[in-house]
């Protein structure tokens, strides 16, 4: 994998640049659609590709792991032959999964002991496991094993865990660095900068992970309960320290908001499960603020779903439909919103992208943030 920075903002640290992988090019800055088992959840493959235009999505190792299995993606060839998905992909640790099974699993320094959420059975995840099970899965781009703390963690534990992430990130490099590409084309290993919201912790984690030299670097541990304020701190904090002439993936994060304040900042990559959640749940982002489609208001709008959209669903269904398809509890309600999202979200790191390049980024990010703000 390469990366080269094409463009930076002369007001802002927003950037653009280029991805190259063995699948594919990333322009970024790019959000990532979801697709946590082997699916973004409620759209096809035709319809994530032309028309959300997804340059890359996620796999989620500890989801594939237990269903459908190691043995079964391996005999399809990979995570893009078991699911169609030519272009890039992403998995990532687990580790996020793991460690929200508080009550299910017991941390040590060898890994984490967890049951399944599925049959009860026990599991046991060290980082080298981790390394080889996302060799198996085989994505582009793979993410290391770590712990991510509540947000609200209090300064001692989240200085352990920092330290136990650092420990297992070099068992994951070690692992990484032993073992081959099963599929023929190449993987990159991806760092993570933990250290919940303390200044000194964020600064330690990115030296630490810049030090390694990897393709790219992620920043995690955020959106887990902290302020956004505080988010955006920890953002400038660690992209202060991170390579500049690698990308910076922003893990699980956010809204519309969220998206523009982090390109802001210097963050290339994003993904989070909002736009096909939300929209499963009635809500559709659009240019001018948010919509939820539940609102008896709706039921005799016959405007298009998006008169400016980004997709083809949001000129070929209104508003008022696709109301009457969520008190109807239709499932194509959920399908029409989940691609509206998704191509809203990719329309918008679009626009960021080609406004860094035009050099009024500040300006743009300015006026759209206040229209993304809004309740429709």
């Amino acid at each position: 994998m390469t990366f080269t920075l094409q463009h930076t903002d002369p007001k802002t640290h927003a950037r653009a640049g280029l991805i190259h992988t063995d699948h594919g090019d990333i322009q970024t800055p790019i959000f990532m659609p979801v697709g946590t088992q082997a699916t973004v959840k409620g759209v096809h493959l035709h319809e994530l590709k032309d028309d959300v235009k997804a340059q890359i999505i996620l796999g989620n190792t500890y989801h594939l792991y237990l269903r459908p299995g190691l043995e079964v993606i391996e005999a399809a060839g990979g995570l893009h032959k078991f699911n169609g998905f030519d272009r890039p992909m992403l998995t990532d640790s687990g580790g996020f999964q793991v460690f929200s099974l508080a009550g299910i699993r017991k941390i040590k320094e060898e890994g984490v002991e967890f049951r399944s959420h599925i049959d009860g059975s026990k599991h046991f995840f060290t980082p080298e496991k981790v390394m080889d099970i996302e060799r198996s899965i085989g994505a582009d781009i793979i993410m290391a094993f770590d712990e991510c703390p509540p947000g609200t963690s209090n300064y001692e534990y989240s200085k352990q865990s920092l330290a136990l992430t650092e420990r297992w990130l070099d068992r994951c490099i070690k692992r990484f660095n032993e073992t081959e590409p099963r599929y023929g084309y190449q993987q990159s290993l991806f760092p993570i900068v933990q250290g919940c919201t303390y200044r000194d912790l964020r600064e330690r984690a990115a030296e630490n992970v810049a030090s390694k030299g990897a393709d790219g670097n992620a920043i995690g541990g955020l959106a887990v309960g902290e302020p956004t304020e505080v988010m955006y701190e920890m953002i400038e904090i660690v992209n202060a320290i991170l390579p500049q002439d690698k990308p910076r993936y922003l893990m699980g994060v956010g809204t519309p908001i969220n998206l523009l304040e982090g390109i802001e900042r210097g963050v290339d990559m994003f993904d989070c499960v909002m736009p096909t959640r939300n929209g499963r749940n009635a809500q559709i982002f659009t240019r001018h603020g948010t919509i939820n489609l539940r609102n008896k208001k709706w039921e005799l709008d016959f405007t298009p779903l998006d008169e400016e959209g980004a997709s083809y669903v949001d000129t070929l269904y209104t508003k008022a439909y696709v109301h009457h398809l969520f008190k109807a509890q239709e499932l194509l309600a959920l399908q029409i919103a989940s691609i509206h999202n998704l191509a809203f979200y990719l329309w918008l790191v679009g626009e960021a992208r080609q406004h860094i390049i035009s050099g009024d980024f500040a300006v743009w990010k300015a006026k759209m943030c206040d229209e993304l703000g809004k309740r429709i």
